[in-house]
């Protein structure tokens, strides 16, 4: 039974939409149980996984505290915040998400699973960041309000 205080959707079939505030054990009700996905979330720079799908990815992912980039774990952080959790601008997270993509290029040994970064706490719709994953590789897997808009 899904916790109360996931305030947002997500997909049992693996791919989460988007993740409020909340402790909810994804990974006991049917997500995130291959080994081989790695959970991409929106990060800040400072590294500070304390909401969303930041802390769920330090709960469950291996995120590690203090490092707001990169492969951490089971997981992956893009940042869409700041060193002091502020917004950053769609040209930054922009070029976040093609070093991810690049990331993604070079390990098609692992299958990304990637949440709706930047349209929860970052405050963006999924019309301004979807257009950002267009042409990801094979191994990487966008959540549903991302493919509704790169599909038209």
């Amino acid at each position: 039974m899904l916790n109360d205080e996931w305030k947002q959707s997500l997909e049992v079939r693996g791919t989460i939409n988007a993740i409020s505030d909340g402790d909810f054990d994804l990974i006991s009700n049917g997500c995130l149980t291959d080994e081989e996905k790695i959970f991409v979330f929106g990060s800040n720079l400072a590294g500070r996984h304390g909401k969303g799908a930041a802390l769920f990815a330090k709960k469950y992912c291996g995120a590690i505290q203090g490092q707001g980039e990169g492969l951490q774990g089971r997981s992956y952080a893009i940042p869409t915040k700041d060193w002091k959790i502020q917004t950053l601008p769609l040209v930054l997270i922009k070029i976040h998400v093609l070093k991810f993509r690049e990331f993604a290029i070079n390990r098609s040994d692992l299958t990304f699973e990637v949440t709706p970064i930047g349209c929860g706490l970052a405050g963006y719709a999924p019309a301004e960041i979807a257009p950002f994953f267009k042409d990801c590789p094979r191994n990487v897997e966008l959540p549903s309000v991302f493919i509704k808009v790169l599909n038209g």
